[in-house]
């Protein structure tokens, strides 16, 4: 009799785990089967954008024996064929996506979407059609904000805070795929932080909910049905590998189109560059992270605050800057005006400097600042005076100093990405302005040190480092 009562207890113990199983592996498909009252609510918000733009075209500049005499054969030939211009305009479609933000018209979407545009059409999930006029774009962030004039309300969408996504958490996107309406897709947050090489600002947010061509501007949705990112990037080719630009970045652009049709960003007025290993090593800077200051402009802000040359940048107004991107994407996101702390690595030792930001200009200026015996050495560098022919073959703006004419292919040089027409400004920190000098400091090198090189490439500092 005991040995049944265990055989029971163990067979309902047996049952109730199954269960629990068979629940848990059914959490995840009725968890998904929800989605459809969320795409429901959210699917008003999501605009299509049509647009047509004007582009120039070559044509054909036909001649006939009759034109001018008023009786051209060839007139009706062309009309038809061409139009009236054959050598003027053909207008070019677009399409893309978008979502309201106010319910008075408010629309954002990409600024690629919308660039060279000179009609601009917002069709509503109802089929629902208006003109669009463009209040500000901002391409440096592929921004851009729309208005329209609706009939009555329009149901606005939620902004999130990007700032708490998780890789593996759920999206949603919603948007106009190959002119397909209304797709919706789903999948995870893949990564965070992404630079696709695109510009100063790249800080994609990476997913494998499908995005094609014509999600662009669309909403990224978490599961609570707030825009946490707007639909951007896609990798040719690629699957499952999507780009949103995160909302907070979004946020602030949008604000100020709002307000001003323009966007301000906040600027120090330094260029950097990343700290590699033998960088980190050759300044005894313990590990490669930071921001390492290659050049300082002039009466720019951070000279100013007394930052220099060969300062390493870790920390901006209490955000840590482990990634030499992250301090133009952080110093961006603060308005000009704004007082800041800046903590930065100097000699090995570490120092805090006030500092108030500038504005960024449209464009930078570089700055030049760099002179017929040549020489050769072991790390590969053939290296020679600044002289009117080298000058016009590198189309240098300095009239002195020293410049690389070869780099031996294989060698160290061409390993740690030295090219011909660099200037080297300095050596380990000091300045080489002559042969004479450069000699000097080559010689106190021994083998297997790391040399650290200060060069000018167009109108841009930056340090190389290599090992002798």
């Amino acid at each position: 009799m005991h040995n049944i009562y265990k055989k029971l207890i163990l067979s309902l113990i047996a049952i109730l785990v199954m269960m629990a199983i068979a629940s848990s592996n059914h959490a995840q498909p009725h968890e998904l089967k929800t989605l459809s009252n969320l795409v429901k609510k959210l699917s008003p918000s999501v605009v299509n954008i049509s647009t047509t733009s004007v582009s120039k075209s070559r044509g054909f500049n036909f001649e006939s024996p009759f034109r001018h005499k008023g009786n051209d054969p060839f007139d009706d030939f062309f009309k038809r064929f061409f139009g009236d211009n054959p050598q003027g305009e053909y207008r070019k479609r677009g399409l893309g996506s978008g979502f309201i933000i106010s319910e008075d018209g408010y629309i954002l979407t990409n600024n690629h979407v919308v660039e060279r545009a000179t009609d601009i059409d917002v069709i509503l999930e109802d089929g629902e059609s208006y003109e669009a006029e463009i209040v500000g774009t901002d391409p440096k962030s592929d921004v851009a904000l729309l208005k329209i004039n609706p009939k009555h309300k329009l149901p606005a969408v939620q902004l999130g805070n990007s700032k708490e996504l998780e890789i593996g958490d759920w999206v949603v996107a919603i948007g106009n795929p190959f002119g397909l309406g209304h797709t919706v897709t789903a999948g995870i947050i893949s990564a965070k932080g992404r630079s696709l090489g695109l510009g100063s600002y790249d800080d994609f947010i990476q997913t494998d909910a499908a995005i094609n061509p014509g999600n662009s501007g669309g909403p990224l949705f978490n599961l609570e049905g707030e825009v946490i990112g707007v639909n951007t990037a896609i990798i040719a080719g690629g699957q499952g590998i999507g780009f949103a630009i995160p909302v907070n970045m979004a946020k602030y652009v949008v604000n100020q189109l709002r307000d001003t049709g323009k966007v301000v960003r906040g600027w120090i007025g330094v260029m950097v560059q990343v700290v590699t290993p033998e960088i980190a090593e050759s300044i005894n800077l313990g590990e490669s992270k930071g921001a390492l200051v290659a050049d300082v402009t002039p009466g720019g802000p951070a000279e100013k605050a007394g930052i220099k040359r060969g300062d390493v940048i870790t920390e901006f107004n209490g955000t840590k800057i482990d990634e030499m991107s992250d301090l133009p994407k952080t110093v961006a996101n603060n308005k000009p005006g704004t007082n800041s702390k800046i903590k930065l690595i100097r000699n090995g030792n570490t120092k805090t400097l006030n500092l108030k930001l500038g504005e960024l200009p449209d464009s930078l200026g570089g700055i030049s600042k760099a002179n017929s015996e040549e020489i050769e050495n072991d790390l590969g560098l053939t290296v020679q005076k600044v002289n009117p022919q080298i000058q016009n073959k590198y189309k240098l703006d300095a009239t002195r100093g020293l410049v690389i004419t070869n780099v031996l292919r294989g060698s160290t040089a061409e390993s740690a990405g030295f090219q011909q027409g660099d200037l080297i400004l300095e050596i380990n920190k000091k300045s080489v302005n002559s042969l004479k000098e450069y000699r000097n400091e080559m010689d106190k090198i021994k083998k297997d040190q790391n040399v650290l090189f200060l060069i000018k490439r167009g109108a841009n500092t930056i340090y190389v480092a290599l090992k002798a």
